[in-house]
């Protein structure tokens, strides 16, 4: 067995809530909860789940945007969920994040060769600026945009070609591991495919590792080795990609599968409707989270806390009814 690129053990990130006179904590909120997983050199783990279930918290404490509250983030055997200052400097080169939003992740007073250019100057790649400039070069075309946008700037360009320039800018510092957190939720349909199919030659190409952070459960069969799906901050199911979608078996993860489109009208297939909403992380459920929309609840769903337990070879849920 390979040791994993990533590691990630009983994670935990909160979110204090201040009120009253004194702005004192009243309470938390708790958006990644006890989450673990790891990821091999050069596979893409998908993390799919509703809006507000974590994932791009969770993407953002793997790059240490956002402090740990507990728990470890262990990147090529060392933990790094501590680090700081030049530590973490030399961390960010190897681990890197494509934003959700292509337009607010982009200075709109900068043009996209600077854009392009400040990670190589932050992190001194480059001895001097003819050397800057031919990596900014290899970026611009290794992404499909051509050498005379590097002078303009971010309005300047349609919604796919500044992911293009996003993508470009995580490159630039040759990193191992790259966070995608819904590169594609904001581009035309259209596009998506463009933007995928890009990523999917980088990864070939250069031999990178993803986590691909989406909400559409298409688009993730199409680009993961595995699947994590997500519920109020838990990671509730976990298989290879192809094993997930053949055989889901935690009862969320079968309603998220029921509410992907069938192309062919002639097929019927059962629709699972989830009552209720999702609850409030500042006070979740009792026992487990998912009990008060699950078809398959008992009484017992209530109180007992469920724990991922392998049900099959690599593929483990929480689910006390499976």
């Amino acid at each position: 067995m390979s040791t994993p690129l990533l590691k990630v053990e009983n994670l935990v990130k909160s979110f204090p809530i201040h009120g009253g006179i004194f702005s004192r904590e009243i309470a938390s909120v708790k958006a990644v909860a006890d989450v673990s997983f790891e990821i091999k050199k050069g596979e893409t783990l998908g993390l799919v789940g509703e809006s507000g279930c974590g994932k791009s918290t969770l993407g953002r404490c793997l790059t240490r945007l956002h402090d740990p509250s507990s728990g470890k983030i262990i990147y090529n055997g060392k933990d790094i969920t501590n680090i700081k200052g030049e530590e973490l400097r030399e961390i960010r080169k190897k681990i890197q994040i494509i934003f959700q939003d292509p337009f607010a992740s982009l200075n709109p007073r900068m043009t996209i060769g600077s854009v392009l250019e400040e990670p190589l100057i932050i992190h001194g790649i480059g001895e001097t600026p003819k050397d800057r400039l031919d990596r900014v070069h290899e970026l611009i075309d290794l992404v499909g945009l051509r050498r005379e946008h590097l002078n303009r700037y971010p309005h300047e360009f349609s919604g796919g070609q500044r992911q293009r320039v996003g993508i470009a800018r995580a490159l630039a510092v040759n990193p191992e591991l790259i966070i995608c957190d819904e590169p594609v939720s904001a581009l035309d349909v259209s596009i998506q495919a463009q933007v995928i199919n890009l990523l999917m030659e980088l990864q070939n190409k250069l031999g990178l590792t993803y986590v691909f952070i989406a909400h559409d459960l298409k688009v993730v069969e199409h680009v993961s080795t595995q699947v994590a799906v997500m519920y109020l901050g838990k990671i509730v199911e976990q298989a290879e990609a192809e094993e997930l979608y053949r055989n889901p078996k935690h009862p969320y993860t079968k309603a998220l599968m029921s509410a992907i489109p069938v192309p062919d009208p002639r097929r019927k297939e059962e629709r699972i409707i989830l009552t209720g909403d999702v609850p409030s992380p500042i006070n979740p459920p009792s026992g487990c989270h998912f009990h008060p929309r699950c078809p398959m609840a008992i009484e017992e769903c209530k109180t007992k806390v469920p724990t991922l337990e392998l049900k099959s070879s690599n593929h483990t849920a929480s689910c006390i009814r499976v």
